[in-house]
């Protein structure tokens, strides 16, 4: 198989991601098309120890570190070639960027961004955990949280809390979230699929996401309830018994890549 078409599934992917982290679609391009260019004279080779994806992003990412990188500048948030996101992704700092769009927005696990970063677990770890506060810190909003369980709701509300959020109310059914939404428009729904009535937290966001336009985050024991492909399935699906820190991910990915949050903050 050549070259080429071991790569092709993936260009479209290291495209975008290079151009989040450029904030320009040319740009990224361009390094995109140098590193296919380098591999193709033999001047770069995939490593063979990872998988293909892996090894491309790996070799993006060396062109990038020894000449783009080198040219990075502050972003002009009044720049017109800049989008909400792109400014606001501009505004992280490099390495933590990469991190964070290498997981969030790529969907890498952490070793396999350590693979690409040429580090470490715990560095990598560590770049998301400081890119997640910088997110945190500027989209603090408020939070429905739709649970039942009051036990896991104090959980859920302590987490909120600590990354800066305001918990608006808790509820525990569809007709309370629906009464507490009408109430405050909420910037993030924490939901739970199985009410304490038997209503369902599926109903209960649907209602609230014909009024607001909210992103959701949904926290449940019963996931193949909503994943069944026979409808667009959640982008953010949590099981119980959760991690925190996956709870806290979460959060700030909804937050930063729903649209109505990135025009706020810009």
């Amino acid at each position: 198989m050549s070259l080429l078409a071991r790569l092709a599934p993936h260009l479209p992917y290291v495209r975008r991601y290079a151009r989040a982290l450029t904030g320009d679609q040319t740009t990224g391009d361009h390094y995109v098309r140098v590193a296919l260019e380098a591999l193709a004279a033999g001047d770069r080779v995939l490593e063979a120890s990872l998988t293909p994806r892996v090894a491309l992003y790996h070799v993006f990412h060396a062109i990038w570190c020894t000449s783009g990188a080198q040219l990075e500048a502050p972003q002009d948030d009044d720049g017109p070639a800049t989008d909400d996101t792109t400014r606001r992704l501009m505004r992280i700092a490099p390495r933590s960027r990469q991190a964070f769009l290498l997981t969030a927005l790529e969907g890498f696990t952490p070793s396999e961004a350590a693979q690409i970063l040429a580090t470490d677990f715990q560095e990598v770890e560590q770049l998301i955990a400081e890119a997640q506060s910088e997110i945190d810190a500027e989209l603090a909003t408020d939070v429905l949280i739709i649970e039942d369980e009051p036990v896991i709701a104090a959980d859920i509300e302590a987490l909120v809390r600590e990354l800066g959020h305001n918990v608006s109310d808790i509820v525990a059914t569809r007709q309370e979230a629906v009464e507490a939404a009408t109430r405050a428009a909420p910037g993030l729904v924490l939901a739970d699929i199985q009410l304490a009535d038997g209503s369902s937290g599926v109903d209960a966001v649907k209602d609230i996401l014909a009024e607001h336009d909210t992103p959701v985050i949904f926290i449940t024991a019963f996931p193949e309830r909503l994943l069944t492909g026979e409808r667009p399935e959640p982008t953010f699906l949590i099981t119980k018994p959760f991690q925190p820190e996956t709870v806290k991910a979460a959060i700030g990915q909804a937050l930063f890549f729903h649209p109505r949050h990135r025009a706020e903050a810009a």
